[in-house]
């Protein structure tokens, strides 16, 4: 087997994060995709000692598991790689890469409390981010989410089964409106252009709905006329707030140079176990609300009570999670680098009358050491990446007894778990939540426990 080579084979093992390992002979075959017992076409592109890096060409033939319905842009879309199987057998091939990966870090002899699915499984998104493009060189104008493994082509994706109609509805008009006005979309090779993307928002128990339009500054556009055509719109949800974000940043992402309010506020609201957040367009919110209410549930339990102590809450991005636990403690410090974040987090508890909450502003590894208190219980709630070793090293210097690890990255969390290993603390129960069904990610709540 070299470089550039066609081969055939059968996918055998599923790895976490959506990619898959194959022995053929002696060498472990790499691949992004595929779904055990898939025949593919693949061209290798690397190849070293007992190993070898491959690209699929062509499904040949589908997996046995693949048994269930999908929807129309299903394999030409990069998103619902594992929509065919069905969610049954989605959790339990989860829960098997979750165990994996704590036991080739030989971490063992805990609780295993198994997988919680997501009480949706389909139409579960409050969040989508598209963008603006074509599906074919010089083809019409496409909004919507980048094809599988291309970098450029966009599908309009109007038959998606993560979104309900809302999503569809807003994304469809958009993509018409802006085909008869002929603007050009923003190219990310020589950075000109006009459309860039369309973020939408809905807070799914307040019924409120969020459309952000973002393009550059290349075009001087009035945007009223697309604000009168979605007010138009006949949609389950209130349209509370349109936004038109200017960015002019060369990198592939949603930031915002000027923010201006065309419709409403600049925010929407959405309540979680009795609590109400504000959600700005930018700040971080879990994009499955009714799975988002499971796994904070599932890590009240975890915590239990701790009406007389001190919690500190890190990464704690908008406050949900610490404020959803503020009834169980005395005091609850958050503390989240993003400084957006930490003002709608005190809007949030000041929101929901909770005094005993406070947010602040920092670098985790920085701020816990100029905090006067000492935590009972430390809540980490770390960005995929996971936690800094540094951070681990002054986390575990509180001494707190234990600690409860929320991760959306199982790959990052047993290899900081091994580093608190190394502090003294051991798992005591793990529980995965599945907040992304039909994709290949998955949350995982770790309950650690100081022991020496």
């Amino acid at each position: 087997m070299k470089k550039k080579d066609i081969i055939e084979f059968e996918v055998d093992k599923m790895e976490f994060g959506g990619t898959s390992v194959t022995l053929i002979g002696n060498r472990e075959v790499h691949m992004k995709g595929g779904i055990s017992g898939q025949r593919v076409k693949a061209a290798v592109k690397r190849t070293r000692s007992g190993k070898a890096d491959v690209k699929i060409i062509e499904l040949l033939e589908n997996s046995p598991i693949e048994t269930e319905e999908t929807c129309k842009h299903f394999n030409e879309c990069g998103g619902c790689t594992i929509l065919s199987v069905p969610y049954e057998k989605q959790l339990e091939i989860k829960e098997k890469q979750v165990m994996d990966l704590f036991l080739k870090q030989d971490l063992f002899g805990f609780q295993f409390l198994g997988i919680q699915g997501s009480p949706e499984d389909k139409l579960y998104r409050n969040k989508m981010e598209y963008t603006f493009g074509d599906e074919m060189k010089d083809g019409p104008l496409t909004l919507g989410l980048h094809k599988k493994g291309k970098h450029i082509d966009i599908l309009t994706v109007d038959g998606c089964v993560l979104v309900d109609q809302d999503f569809t509805t807003v994304l469809t008009s958009s993509v018409e409106f802006f085909n008869e006005k002929q603007l050009p979309y923003y190219k990310g090779m020589n950075h000109k252009g006009y459309l860039r993307n369309l973020v939408v928002r809905k807070g799914v128990n307040t019924k409120e709905l969020m459309v952000n339009i973002v393009t550059s500054s290349q075009v001087d556009f009035d945007m009223n006329e697309y604000k009168e055509m979605l007010l138009k719109l006949e949609t389950e949800a209130e349209i509370v707030s349109i936004l038109h974000t200017v960015n002019d940043g060369l990198a592939d992402a949603v930031q915002c140079d000027e923010l201006r309010v065309l419709h409403g506020r600049d925010y929407i609201q959405e309540e979680i176990l009795g609590l109400k957040f504000k959600i700005s367009p930018f700040s971080f919110f879990q994009t499955n609300t009714k799975g988002a209410e499971e796994l904070y549930t599932m890590t009240r339990e975890f915590i239990g009570d701790h009406a007389d102590k001190v919690v500190f809450d890190l990464y704690s991005g908008t406050g949900t999670i610490g404020q959803v636990m503020a009834g169980a403690a005395s005091k609850v410090y958050g503390i989240e680098i993003i400084e957006e974040a930490v003002v709608a987090a005190n809007e949030n508890a000041k929101l929901n009358g909770l005094t005993n909450c406070e947010f602040v502003a920092g670098d985790v590894t920085k701020t816990v050491k100029k905090l006067k208190h000492k935590p009972d219980l430390i809540i980490v709630d770390p960005p995929r990446p996971g936690v800094h070793k540094d951070a681990i090293r002054d986390i575990s210097g509180f001494g707190s007894k234990e600690i409860v690890y929320i991760s959306c990255n199982p790959k990052t969390l047993v290899l900081d778990l091994v580093e608190f290993r190394n502090y003294g603390y051991e798992v005591e129960k793990v529980k995965c939540m599945d907040m992304f069904p039909n994709t290949p990610h998955v949350e995982t709540v770790v309950k650690l426990k100081k022991v020496r």
